[in-house]
């Protein structure tokens, strides 16, 4: 997955920025942003910084488990495989 070039910080910042009331189109072009405005709101809105990293965390610790999860559901296909076979 690609790395955002803005850490949790400066995306806080800039949704709460934002909330001040300036026109979204003209908040974006002073920032020199497109479309993730939209895609930080719908995911960040209403967050602050402590959430933030939960979910991050969170994340993280749910791609690990789908990982191991991947691995044994491939291993368990390898046993039965073997086992289905006749000697």
């Amino acid at each position: 997955m690609k790395k955002s070039k803005y850490s949790d910080a400066q995306i806080m910042a800039v949704l709460k920025q934002a909330e001040g009331g300036v026109s979204v189109s003209e908040f974006c072009r002073e920032h020199g942003m497109s479309v993730s405005f939209y895609k930080w709101r719908s995911k960040y809105g209403g967050m602050d910084a402590s959430l933030m990293a939960r979910m991050k965390e969170l994340d993280e610790e749910n791609k690990r488990l789908k990982k191991m999860y991947a691995e044994k559901s491939m291993q368990n296909d390898l046993l039965k495989e073997a086992l289905g076979k006749k000697w």
